[in-house]
């Protein structure tokens, strides 16, 4: 199977020995064959031939044209973005009028969809995102996917989990050489977070995610970049993972609220691991920040496992009303979670446990005191070791050591 080789505008200009400039212009016009535009950035076939100077082309067609044929314009249909809400820079505040503003329906209903789906509103997400599971555009479809799935994680919907995660998987297995590099690029995209999100293994078939990023637009390559900092969580490589989200946010050159929070919270996952809980704490500080002006908590729910007690350090005190609310989608998102990631894995993650348990039990397996925990939950001791107690006898394990096999790596 042979795969078709792309350069960048850079490596074009000086194999065709023009402008950078130059060959923006030729592909903006259409008149570089089989460019492929991914958001701001071209990507251009290796064996693409320069196009010829309009004065040369003008004269060879007028010599050649002996007829005059009216030709009907061509309405070119709108090339959408994967996920156009997470692709926007919107002003805190303005998540939903942000995606109400957007001109084509069909972008609108997405960003729609994620507007509910990361604001905690399951129901209107799946709702809104479900009739795009069939559709024609990739950019649209792989969105549609990847809300449908983790809204119907939260709505105890499994089987419809299943089915757009299905859907996805059709998707990569049809990929081949014919494949717009594009869509190839946003295949891998999604369905690799998806693979990542949700603790399983990335499917064998597809490219390694780094191959596309450059080609993403501002937002998404952001997102990716935190999909890559998750993966190196989930390798146990703490250091690798904040490195990963702190540098993706000092390059930011703009704020993009929802890749933003996750950034945040996955460098927090990070810092607890390294035994830096204060550092833990001041991400998730931020990425509340960034959040709370548009309601946007789903992320807190979706990570709070792995934050370790983090969101109840933080939140629980300040924010009671809206720490309530995370930690009853929290059970909802984790139940769902489990019941794919249990049973895909043959992994036996507790779901018997007290969302503050099994934050407490997660600290406990890693090695940290009572003392510790307490600490950093904003806990008594007492307290602590009355938890991690209880969570043991649910677990029916009588050493504390144990504890690891029941918890998120």
């Amino acid at each position: 199977m042979r795969y078709m080789k792309y350069l960048t505008i850079k490596e074009t200009a000086v194999r065709w020995g023009v402008s950078e400039r130059t060959v923006n212009k030729l592909c903006a016009e259409g008149r570089v064959e089989g460019a492929e535009k991914f958001g701001s950035v071209w990507s251009i076939p290796e064996d693409a031939e320069k196009p010829i100077d309009p004065r040369k082309l003008r004269k060879l067609q007028a010599e050649a044209q002996t007829v005059t044929e009216e030709i009907e314009p061509v309405i070119e249909k709108p090339m959408h973005i994967a996920m156009p809400l997470l692709n926007t820079p919107f002003k805190l505040g303005e998540a939903k009028k942000a995606a109400e503003a957007m001109e084509d329906e069909d972008a609108r209903n997405i960003a729609l969809a994620e507007y509910y789906y990361f604001s905690g509103q399951a129901e209107k997400a799946s709702d809104l995102a479900e009739p795009y599971l069939t559709h024609e555009d990739t950019a649209l479809k792989v969105s549609a996917c990847w809300i449908f799935a983790y809204a119907n994680l939260s709505l105890d919907r499994i089987p419809k989990a299943k089915q757009s995660m299905a859907v996805l998987q059709e998707l990569v297995t049809s990929i081949d050489e014919n494949t717009p590099i594009r869509d190839k690029a946003l295949i891998t995209c999604i369905s690799t977070g998806a693979s990542v999100l949700l603790h399983l293994p990335l499917p064998k078939i597809l490219t390694p995610l780094k191959t596309y990023i450059h080609m993403m637009p501002p937002g998404l390559r952001l997102f990716v970049l935190y999909v890559e900092a998750h993966h190196s969580y989930l390798n146990r490589q703490y250091g690798v993972a904040v490195g990963i989200a702190e540098t993706a946010l000092a390059l930011e050159s703009e704020l993009y609220p929802i890749p933003s929070i996750y950034l945040h919270l996955v460098a927090a996952m990070g810092y607890i691991n390294m035994n830096h809980p204060e550092m833990a704490k001041e991400y998730l500080i931020e990425a509340w920040n960034i959040a709370q002006p548009d309601d946007l908590i789903e992320a807190f729910a979706e990570h709070h496992g792995l934050l370790s007690g983090t969101v109840e350090g933080v939140l629980k005190k300040d924010y009671p009303e809206d720490f309530k609310r995370i930690i009853g989608i929290t059970y909802k998102f984790s139940a769902g979670w489990r019941k794919v990631h249990n049973g895909d894995t043959g992994n036996s993650v507790a779901d018997n446990l007290t969302t503050t348990e099994f934050a407490a039990s997660m600290l406990a397996a890693r090695g940290w005191t009572n003392q510790e925990i307490a600490t950093h939950m904003g806990l008594s001791e007492y307290t602590v070791r009355h938890y991690v107690s209880v969570a043991m006898q649910k677990l029916n394990i009588k050493q504390r050591e144990l504890l690891s096999n029941y918890m998120l790596k």
